[in-house]
């Protein structure tokens, strides 16, 4: 069993059971990774699994809660997850800095790319461009963005239109939104002055990419800023009303996160999962049946990261995991830069949406 397992680490780790199965703590939609954990349940039949799709939030509560006597329940007990995947990047790295992961080995960690992993202890195994989507009836109107520029013109001179109609995450009250909106403020040199715009015809804020997708689905919304595209490409796949850009003038690439936890009861199997993540077949399967876009160098299908910067080019801008994101969770830097985008963004009934929607204090949503 443990040769099947890829090899012991010292110390002690149960045998997964279906009674206590391999937990793992996912900000990640089942209906999105499904194909990924099903492949690993045919090479691996013998670890049972259980997969806890969460928000951003809970996955980061998730990996402390047990030292509080919280985290995720089993047999009526606290225990830390054994697996953690996360799409808000600083936290990840933030709870790595704390020593709460595992420094792994083998063949597919040295394969793994250096600008993709942080100490061989947590990998970023996506890359997801972030995109924006319109309605489409909205060409009806007007000549749908495929730019900020173009973004921004559009706000400037259809606001009779677009007044309500905009939705983009909040950096108030989600983590998500916050890193996005820090990482454009660094590419953009006008991001100040889209921040204005949206704020002047009154865009709705979200905390999660299927709120917005669905408020553009039912027509709340006309036109959505800053979007997991991995989620909008599943969702317009089946609701043709929702149309998806990936901007041309330059693209966020989000990276989600895995680590196996410090405290994790199956420690052969949590590393035997996240190996398979990073593992030439199961990065075909993230190329080939997910739209996660697969990291690994030489893999191929409709989804890889090296085909999506054939197609846009130079443009990407990946998010990188390495120590300066560190500093987006600073509460100084942070609490300056979320009074600059509220100064900018002018939008008072937005804001106080957004404080209703959230707690008012940031969360990695």
């Amino acid at each position: 069993m443990l040769l099947l397992l890829g090899g012991c680490h010292s110390g002690d780790s149960r045998t997964p059971t279906d009674e206590d199965p391999l937990v793992i703590s996912a900000a990640l939609d089942l209906d999105v990774v499904a194909p990924l954990l099903d492949a690993f349940r045919q090479a691996y039949p013998q670890i049972p699994l259980r997969f806890e799709d969460r928000t951003t939030r809970e996955v980061d509560d998730s990996v402390v809660g047990h030292l509080a006597g919280g985290g995720v329940e089993g047999e009526g007990t606290s225990r830390a997850p054994d697996v953690v995947i996360s799409s808000a990047m600083p936290w990840q790295m933030a709870r790595v800095n704390e020593g709460l992961a595992r420094r792994l080995n083998g063949p597919e960690i040295e394969r793994w790319p250096e600008w993709a992993r942080w100490r061989d202890e947590v990998f970023a195994f996506t890359f997801e461009p972030v995109v924006m989507a319109y309605r489409l009836d909205l060409s009806r109107h007007m000549l749908p963005p495929q730019t900020h520029g173009d973004l921004h013109a559009l706000l400037a001179t259809q606001a009779r239109w677009l007044t309500g109609k905009v939705t983009t995450y909040s950096p108030l009250s989600s983590g998500v939104g916050y890193t996005l909106a820090q990482q454009d403020a660094r590419y953009s040199s006008r991001f100040w002055e889209l921040v204005g715009a949206m704020g002047r015809v009154d865009t709705r804020l979200e905390t999660t990419t299927r709120a917005m997708l669905e408020g553009l689905s039912q027509g709340r919304y006309w036109l959505g800023y800053n979007l997991l595209g991995s989620y909008a490409m599943v969702y317009a796949q089946e609701h043709p009303e929702v149309i998806v850009q990936v901007p041309r003038d330059y693209s966020l690439v989000l990276m989600r996160m895995a680590f196996v936890h410090r405290d994790a009861p199956h420690v052969e199997a949590a590393e035997t999962f996240v190996r398979f993540l990073l593992s030439q077949r199961g990065q075909r399967v993230l190329a080939g049946q997910t739209p996660l876009f697969s990291v690994l160098p030489g893999v191929t299908g409709p989804y890889t990261a090296a085909r999506l910067r054939t197609q846009v080019g130079e443009r990407l801008y990946p998010i990188l995991p390495n120590a300066t994101l560190l500093a987006f969770v600073d509460p100084a830097r942070r609490e300056a830069f979320t009074d600059h985008w509220r100064a900018r963004f002018q939008g008072e009934q937005a804001l106080d949406e957004a404080v209703e929607r959230g707690s008012g204090a940031l969360a990695p949503e």
